[in-house]
């Protein structure tokens, strides 16, 4: 599932890669083999709680596309939970870990390796609710491709199904001062992920390990009120956004927002 490369690429100007297609690059071997350090599991685990849980079973909703699996932490927690999950990512090497990470748990995951640009092509049927969850979507530079990506997720719900999505606060951080940002909720406590690049075109983040091992991400900042537009240009009818899992909130506070876009059956 690897192919062998050790060393992300960024070019000789790393603040100049801003391309959708780049992700490919970023998430090599090493890299993937540290996400899970990253994440910290239990931690995250900890921090989420049962909210994702929670807001899928109260609107009675039960086949769940992952659609940014990573390493599989949020399928697996949704299978554990009783849901019927299929697993996708658009990098082989996430895909690989999600299926050995559910294996160690005693878990098969339905794993489908898609962009999610042409998501319907790869993936088959109709769900609940879609999840698109870790910043992921902010790998997406250009605004076709955004809009793209969320028409594929939509006429991939059945009618009163779900897009649950988030983002970071790049609000905060494009608006305040970036360099002391604190650190998000989803990291293990020995890594440093922070901003080291921030522009209206892209937020580089450097992610520091333990072991002196250093990667980058260079992802595009996303504005809430832009995001927020941007599903319901797609057709999603009713958006709400919670601030690190909390209805009420101050906009500089949280680190993350999670925005709930409805695709109501009156569409039709």
């Amino acid at each position: 599932m690897t192919d062998g490369t050790l060393v992300q690429d960024f070019g000789t100007d790393p603040i100049a890669t801003r391309e959708t297609d780049h992700y490919q690059k970023e998430y090599i071997e090493g890299f993937v083999d540290k996400w899970d350090e990253l994440i910290d599991w239990d931690a995250r685990a900890e921090s989420e709680g049962r909210f994702f849980i929670d807001i899928l079973k109260a609107r009675d909703k039960k086949k769940v596309l992952d659609a940014a699996a990573g390493t599989g932490f949020h399928s697996i927690q949704l299978l554990k939970a009783g849901f019927d999950v299929t697993t996708v990512d658009g990098s082989a090497e996430m895909l690989g870990k999600a299926f050995e990470n559910g294996r160690r748990r005693n878990l098969v995951l339905n794993t489908v390796h898609a962009d999610w640009r042409w998501l319907n092509k790869d993936v088959h049927g109709k769900f609940d609710a879609i999840i698109c969850l870790g910043n992921s979507f902010t790998h997406l530079f250009d605004e076709h491709d955004r809009r793209r990506a969320l028409a594929e997720f939509y006429a991939a719900l059945k009618w009163d199904g779900i897009l649950i999505i988030d983002q970071r606060n790049y609000d905060s951080i494009l608006d305040g001062d970036f360099s002391t940002k604190h650190k998000y909720y989803y990291c293990g406590d020995q890594v440093v992920a922070e901003p080291e690049h921030v522009d209206d075109g892209l937020a580089r983040f450097r992610y520091a390990f333990p072991d002196g091992a250093v990667y980058h991400l260079n992802m595009f900042p996303l504005r809430k009120a832009y995001t927020r537009k941007l599903l319901t240009d797609v057709g999603f009818k009713k958006v709400k956004t919670y601030g690190d899992f909390q209805e009420t909130y101050q906009e500089n506070d949280p680190d993350f927002f999670v925005h709930v876009a409805e695709k109501l059956a009156d569409e039709q």
